[in-house]
C-alpha cells in the first residue's frame, strides 16, 4: 500500500513539474521585445535580428504594383478582343511569380501556361520574346532554361532602363500579334 501511494505521489508531483515548467515556458518566449523595444534572446541584443547590416551589402530593387499589373493585363486582353483574338494574358514579376493572369473567353487551354512563360522569358531576358527568337537561331542552348518560351508575344516591363517585370499574351494566329497586345497593356501603364 504504501507503495501505490508512493508511486501517486511522484506521479502527481511530476505532473505539477510538467504544468509548472509548461507554464514557465509560455508565459516567457524565446525571443521576446521589452517595453523599449530591445530584444532579448540567447544573450540580449539591442536591436532586431537584421538590423546591423551595412548599407553596401543590400540591393533595392523595384516591382510593378499590382494595380499596375491589373491595368497592363485588361488592356491587353480588351486590345486582342476588340481585335476578335482569344488570348490569355499574364504579367510577371522579375522572378517570373505571376502578378495577374487572365483568360480571355474562348482562349485555348495551352495559351495560360504559355503567356505566363512569354512573360518571364521577356522580364528574365530583358527583350522582347520576338528578338529572343533570333538569339535561339544562334544558340540552340537557350530554349534547354527552364521555365522559357522563345516564341513571340511577350515583352519586358521596364523602369528607368532595368526590367521589372514582364507582360506575355498568347492565343492569337501570330505572335507578333500577340506582341502588339502585350504591348497595348505596356502602354496603359506608360507615361
Amino acid at each position: 500500500m504504501n507503495r501505490s501511494i508512493a508511486l501517486r505521489t511522484r506521479l502527481a508531483v511530476g505532473a505539477s513539474l510538467v504544468v509548472f515548467g509548461l507554464g514557465a515556458a509560455t508565459a516567457v518566449p524565446a525571443t521576446a521585445a521589452t517595453a523599449s523595444g530591445d530584444y532579448c534572446h540567447a544573450g540580449c541584443r539591442t536591436t532586431p535580428p537584421g538590423d546591423g547590416v551595412r548599407g553596401d551589402n543590400v540591393v533595392t530593387t523595384n516591382h510593378l504594383t499590382e494595380e499596375a499589373a491589373v491595368r497592363a493585363a485588361q488592356a491587353a486582353l480588351d486590345a486582342a478582343e476588340a481585335a476578335g483574338q482569344r488570348v490569355s494574358v499574364a504579367v510577371v514579376d522579375r522572378n517570373g511569380n505571376a502578378i495577374v493572369q487572365l483568360r480571355g473567353d474562348g482562349a485555348g487551354p495551352h495559351t495560360y501556361e504559355s503567356a505566363r512563360l512569354k512573360a518571364y522569358t521577356a522580364a528574365s531576358f530583358n527583350a522582347p520574346t520576338s528578338v529572343l527568337v533570333g538569339r535561339l537561331e544562334q544558340n540552340p542552348t537557350l530554349a534547354d532554361i527552364p521555365g522559357t518560351l522563345f516564341l513571340a508575344g511577350g515583352l519586358p516591363i521596364q523602369y528607368q532602363g532595368t526590367p521589372i517585370a514582364g507582360i506575355g499574351v498568347a492565343g492569337a494566329p501570330s505572335g507578333l500579334t500577340d506582341e502588339q497586345f502585350a504591348q497595348a497593356g505596356i502602354d496603359a501603364i506608360s507615361h
